[in-house]
């Protein structure tokens, strides 16, 4: 079977605290909305169409400009930091 390796690609992300939804909302171009009383998650439109992220998941923003969430223990196996 051929093996593939993904091509290395430097993205932008955010982690969503919990509190800080209107950064999170700013960095979507105004796509996320908050959702419940407290704000404590937010629907991510993407690609595949809504998702939602909670507090300590990542908002991602991908090589196409799309956006999608990330749990926390995924994005630390995929991603490091770039600088």
């Amino acid at each position: 079977m051929p093996k593939f390796r993904k091509k290395p690609v430097v993205i932008e992300a955010i982690q969503y605290t919990g509190k800080n939804q209107a950064e999170i909302i700013s960095f979507t171009g105004n796509k996320a909305k908050t959702l419940g009383d407290q704000g404590t998650s937010i629907m991510i439109p993407t690609l595949e169409g809504d998702m939602y992220a909670n507090a300590g998941d990542f908002i991602i923003r991908g090589v196409s400009g799309e956006f999608y969430p990330c749990k926390p223990d995924i994005f630390e196996i995929t991603y490091e930091p770039a600088d």
